[in-house]
């Protein structure tokens, strides 16, 4: 059981070193998805205007 303790407090430290990198990684995939719902809109708006 103390074993157990030892690893979640280990993984928790490896996640604080990391925690800039794995920020910035999720802001950029974020900033994806927003540009990709934003492109399909705006292509289903062009198709809806031009019929």
């Amino acid at each position: 059981m103390a074993n157990t303790k030892k690893q979640k407090h280990h993984t928790q430290s490896k996640t604080k070193k990391t925690s800039k990198r794995q920020r910035r990684t999720k802001i950029i995939v974020y900033i994806m998805i927003i540009a990709m719902i934003l492109s399909v809109f705006t292509a289903g708006l062009a198709y809806f205007i031009n019929g």
